[in-house]
């Protein structure tokens, strides 16, 4: 029998990656000025596979925009397949959103190039998402092409790839990755052998269907020769029949009946490197991301529609910017991190912009709320989709303390602001009176010795900007007069005080305003030792730096070891040192409550300096301070961990001992949680490490940490043969080396990339972590690791009304009970609210007095949803709304 043999030339483009983006694009614009005239010129050159993501062609037509006519022409003939994504993303390095919103914005733009490739292409992610399969499905893709991460219980290809909520692809796995026909040779008798020899090897996968060879690899060039050797190939044998086609093509012809399933994540290094180590390299990347992407999606997007009911207009265009900032930098090269300095340099850069445009978006939405309430006074905002109480900082008039108010700062009524000599007072005072908002007036008396005192009265709530040019010209007469003598510029204000305050039950997707009142939880108390609340309680180990939570002793162990690793791995020194006990502690009470209090923990350290020659050597002192903060109302207890890094070489982590044993770990990832054991599968090239990544939060025996950009954790100190379990989560502050790529080492034989030193990836200097600890306690509620989240993380937004608007002091966009939020939109004809079910049961979702349609993320209306639906278990689904409707109910 013939066998079919579906050559699919394409090339893999990394963005971003050993070279600058820049760098890579001239090799880009290079290679598609040769092959498009050659594909226009040749139909026997056939289909091209311009590697499933569209910002190779918008990095082209940037630089070629001439050419947009022949790659729309080419595309729509079908000899280019264009998209489905828009990059090729990480998985577990990014949000949900972000993912959809790539997905989104690739069918977009390959829409405008007659629609793109229906097959979710994913060739060299480091492991693939439990809910992938459902994105697709809701998406409209039914098949779906994965290489790395596929565990070795799958012993074929195709098989059934199942999400959590039953959604399934049918997934074709690449044996040999991307590349398995990349630099094809010159004679087709050799050709012929390649495929003789792969389809020996690769039987138990592929049995007698017909055969993928992807002929193409990173970066490579089309190569001209490839319609002859097929020819060649043709007439030569009748073992195989060789076709220059597309991804769709092939995957037409394969069928899956019969072939196994397998549901959830796929992270087994079994038959290819999984490169976990990506997930702790180059911290800063990742809080950059965890930052930016919270910024964008729950705060600005929900801002912004909230501030619809206001009249505010949804801003667009910045939005787009700041999506495409967090699109492009999911590449897997770029926010994993494994890529050169440069290349870090430019994500930290478009992640700090895509923040900067979300925070001004934030800005002008929440004050467009506060000038359209009816009452004057403070405006407390929620972008979370739960109802919350918490903790802001608000300006208040007066001074000293007050019941239920933690005083952190006053300025008083009388406050001198400067004393210069009389040539430079004109100046100075010309600048103040510019700067001051609300100047009442001026006053300036001459002292008998020649000195001067200049009172400037200000009241920032009366902004009338009268002119005081007289003061200043008064000010210069006296010093052409005499130069002798000092000025006393003087500041003369109501008086004003930073407090902390506590809002109480904001409504989710809505605000409330502030009014004073006692405090309605108890009070934080702080001892030199200890934090409490009512609901947790701290207790610092003065001898060793740790501390304890509702008596759960040993948290927060700081232990550091060296790894001679690489972005990729890491990897322990032959001979390893680990450090784990500080010389010194010194505690210190920072705040005393009664809303919030803190204590800092100064530890001090001597560390090895580097690894050489599989020794830990040298020795730096190092000053580690971990601040403790409790604050009213709140079940768990906030830790920032801050150093001067001047180490290189180690790996940094936090150990916590667990309440009970553990068996296993749920962490958060796209959409849902995923459960984990204690072991990793690995295969002949990496040593398995069962050091895993979790988007926000990860829970284990008791404990529950929430982080902002510390994904990598391990179940660790495992005792008992039968049936082991983990004592000990431990949390990865910081992994520091200074390789791109290198080899080899410990646990990986061979180099994963190019051989490039990265000096900047051994994260020298200031570095500060912020995380939460929680515990279950008996007879209390379970702890909810989303709220723990927002509450940590996610602030409450405060503006100052001054009333006179049409929209109450206490509103809601629409409340959602049951279900979490995902995303809040207002772009376009729709309100959508975009929720999801991370359990294991089906959910009662409430949206009182709304009414609205289920949709796919694809857009396809499901069902009517009248106040309230049912969401299955571990369930996406985008809730939309008629604005009209939806702004005419209060």
């Amino acid at each position: 029998m013939t066998r079919r043999v579906t050559i699919v030339p394409h090339t893999h483009w990394d963005r971003e990656w050993y070279r600058p983006f820049q760098s890579f694009r001239a090799e880009l614009v290079e290679l598609l000025d040769e092959l498009l005239p050659r594909l226009d010129a040749d139909p026997s050159a056939g289909h091209f596979m311009l590697d499933g993501q569209m910002a190779v062609i918008d990095d082209y037509l940037e630089i070629r925009p001439e050419a947009e006519t022949l790659l729309r022409s080419l595309a729509a003939a079908g000899r280019l397949g264009v998209g489905p994504w828009y990059i090729l993303m990480d998985e577990f390095l990014v949000s949900g959103e972000t993912i959809v919103r790539n997905l989104e914005r690739g069918l977009e733009r390959a829409a405008s190039f007659g629609g793109a490739m229906r097959v979710g292409y994913l060739p060299d992610m480091f492991g693939h998402i439990a809910q992938m399969p459902q994105i697709l499905s809701q998406f409209g893709f039914d098949d779906a092409v994965v290489w790395r991460g596929v565990p070795a219980a799958v012993d074929s290809s195709p098989f059934w790839w199942q999400a959590p909520d039953g959604s399934a692809v049918k997934a074709e796995y690449l044996p040999r990755g991307y590349g398995n026909g990349a630099r094809l040779p010159e004679d087709a008798k050799d050709l012929i052998e390649r495929i003789r020899e792969f389809d020996r090897v690769q039987t138990r996968f592929i049995g007698d269907g017909p055969i993928l060879w992807m002929s193409g690899t990173d970066h490579q060039v089309p190569e001209a020769h490839l319609g002859r050797l097929v020819t060649e190939a043709n007439a030569l044998q009748d073992d195989y029949e060789l076709v220059v086609g597309s991804l769709p093509e092939h995957l037409a012809t394969t069928a899956a009946e019969g072939s196994p399933t397998w549901s959830g994540e796929l992270r087994s290094g079994a038959r290819a490197n999984l490169l976990m180590g990506v997930a702790s390299n180059r911290t800063d990347v990742r809080q950059a991301v965890a930052r930016a992407e919270r910024a964008v999606e729950q705060m600005a997007e929900p801002m912004a529609a909230m501030a619809s009911m206001a009249g505010y207009e949804w801003p667009t265009t910045f939005l787009d910017v700041a999506w495409r900032d967090l699109v492009l930098n999911s590449a897997h090269d770029s926010v994993c991190a494994c890529s050169v300095d440069e290349v870090c340099d430019a994500v930290l850069v478009r992640y700090a912009e895509a923040r900067q445009i979300a925070e001004a978006v934030t800005a002008k939405a929440v004050r467009a709320i506060a000038d359209a309430v009816d009452e004057p006074g403070a405006i407390i905002a929620n972008t979370s989709g739960r109802r919350r109480s918490g903790l802001v900082e608000l300006d208040l008039p007066g001074n000293g303390a007050a019941d239920g108010l933690q005083l952190l700062s006053e300025r008083p009524e009388r406050e001198l602001i400067h004393t210069v000599p009389r040539s430079d007072a004109p100046t100075v005072v010309e600048r103040e009176l510019h700067i001051h908002l609300g100047i009442q007036g001026v006053e300036l008396d001459v002292g008998g010795d020649g000195s001067v005192d200049v009172t400037i009265h200000t009241d920032p709530a009366d902004r009338r900007q009268p002119t005081f040019g007289w003061a200043v010209a008064e000010l210069r007469s006296l010093a052409a007069e005499n130069n002798d003598g000092e000025v006393r510029v003087w500041l003369h204000q109501p008086p004003t005080r930073t407090v902390l305050a506590r809002a109480c039950d904001v409504p989710g997707l809505g605000w409330a305003a502030w009014t004073p009142a006692p405090l309605d939880v108890d009070p934080v108390v702080s001892t030199a030792l200890g934090l409490a609340n009512g609901l947790v309680t701290v207790e610092v180990d003065p001898d060793d730096g740790t501390f304890s939570l509702d008596g759960h002793r040993g948290l927060g162990r700081l232990v550091d070891d060296g790894d001679e690793g690489d972005t990729y791995n890491y990897s322990p020194p032959a001979h390893q040192e680990v450090v784990d006990t500080p010389d010194s502690v010194e505690v210190e009470q920072v705040e005393t409550g009664p809303l919030r209090g803190r204590l800092t923990i100064r530890s001090r350290y001597t560390w090895p300096e580097a690894v050489v020659d599989g020794h830990r050597v040298g020795a730096v002192p190092v000053e580690v301070l971990t601040t403790l903060e409790v604050r009213a109302g709140e079940r768990f207890v906030r830790v920032t961990t801050a150093l001067d890094n001047r180490s290189r070489d180690h790996r940094l982590r936090v150990h916590m001992p667990l309440p009970h044993p553990a068996t296993e770990s749920v962490a958060e990832c796209a959409f849902a949680t995923v459960t984990r054991g204690l072991l990793a599968e690995g295969g002949e090239t990496e040593t398995p490490l069962a050091t895993f990544p979790s988007r926000r939060f990860v829970q284990a025996g008791g404990l529950t940490v929430a982080h902002e950009g510390l994904p990598e954790y391990e179940l660790i100190d495992l005792e008992g043969d039968d049936a082991p379990a983990a004592g000990t989560l431990a949390l990865t502050l910081l992994r520091c080396t200074g390789w791109l790529s290198r080899g080899p080492m410990a646990f990986r034989p061979q180099p994963a990339g190019p051989v490039v030193e990265t000096p900047d990836a051994q994260m020298p200097g200031q570095q500060e972590m912020r995380w939460a600890v929680a515990v279950e306690r008996p007879g209390a509620p379970a702890v909810d690791p989303y709220a723990v989240v927002d509450d940590a993380f996610l602030p409450l937004i405060t503006a100052r009304s001054s009333g006179g608007g049409s929209l109450p002091s206490d509103h809601q966009l629409v409340e959602v009970r049951g279900a979490e939020v995902s995303a809040v939109l207002a772009d376009g004809p729709r309100l959508e609210v975009r929720v999801f079910n991370p359990t294991h049961a089906a959910a009662e979702v409430e949206v009182p007095g709304r009414s609205g349609w289920l949709r796919t993320l694809g857009g396809h209306a499901t069902e009517r949803a009248d106040g309230r639906f049912t969401l299955g278990p571990w369930r996406l689904a985008t809730l939309s709304f008629d604005p009209a409707e939806l702004f005419g109910q209060t």
